[in-house]
């Protein structure tokens, strides 16, 4: 295990970084913590969850670095494999139609799961759909999307937060009974349903996000993050109304009405579960 807490220069950017080796080591693995699926095949229809990426790779740190992120791997892939296994499609979307960012220092290269939706999906992550174009042409009272799936990564807070796209497929999904999933922080994306807003829709809403404490505190000290970040979701998120349940970082998942969060890249394959068993309640409802 390498002790550098130095975040590692990323050369395709001028003042860049990726996360540090000693950081890695203590987040990442070549192997995530899946078992089995939970429903393998247990849907067969034409419902289809919809994937909002973010095509944003350089967060702005308020020291003038720029941290390298995307979308964390494990926290998009392995609830997909689980969606995709139950025999749900997936369309993917970004803001313009760029391709989705990944934290590729983050794939865990030895697990069959992750490799698996990863081989199912990659064309659309390249070239996935314009979000505006989806919600035009695809959404609407009898949509075949049954879901929003918004992935974590620090990227998520770059783009999203304040798209009126991402606003508009929100008020979707909360009118039309849909099941919304995020995790880390993915959930970024739901200021945007209070973008221009005197109020947001998911006010009272309980959610599992990635604590502020750690990207605050110990991120920057293990070398994870090159400096601290423009703002914190954590803070963000309650001054919009919305509650936090956890403090921690312990994987923890947690469901509030067609509302499935999880706290961390720990709570990816629980999450995926979780997902299933929603979308199958929706489905045969």
């Amino acid at each position: 295990m390498s002790e550098d807490r130095n975040p590692t220069p990323d050369p395709a950017e001028n003042n860049a970084f990726f996360p540090s080796p000693y950081s890695l080591s203590q987040y990442t693995a070549p192997k995530t913590d899946f078992d089995a699926v939970i429903a393998k095949d247990a849907y067969q229809g034409p419902s289809k969850v919809l994937v909002i990426g973010t095509e944003e790779r350089y967060m702005l740190m308020q020291n003038g670095k720029f941290f390298s992120t995307g979308n964390h791997p494990v926290e998009s892939l392995l609830p997909m494999h689980h969606i995709l296994e139950a025999g749900f499609d997936i369309e993917v979307a970004t803001i313009t139609g760029a391709p989705v960012k990944f934290e590729w220092w983050a794939f865990p290269h030895e697990d069959e799961a992750v490799t698996s939706a990863w081989n199912k999906l990659e064309q659309k992550m390249k070239s996935p759909k314009r979000l505006s174009n989806v919600i035009d042409n695809e959404l609407g009272e009898n949509s075949e999307y049954v879901g929003v799936l918004i992935p974590g990564g620090h990227g998520a807070m770059l783009d999203l937060p304040e798209s009126d796209s991402v606003r508009s497929v929100l008020d979707w999904a909360l009118e039309n009974d849909k099941i919304m999933i995020s995790l880390c922080h993915g959930p970024a994306a739901f200021l945007a349903a209070g973008y221009g807003r005197d109020h947001n829709p998911f006010s009272g809403y309980t959610m599992c996000v990635f604590p502020d404490d750690l990207d605050a505190g110990a991120n920057i000290e293990i070398g994870y993050l090159p400096g601290k970040m423009p703002w914190a979701l954590g803070e963000a998120l309650k001054a919009e109304g919305i509650n936090i349940v956890n403090d921690t970082m312990s994987g923890a998942t947690y469901r509030d009405r067609n509302l499935l969060t999880g706290d961390s890249p720990l709570a990816s394959n629980a999450l995926g579960k979780l997902s299933v068993e929603a979308l199958l309640e929706r489905v045969n409802a």
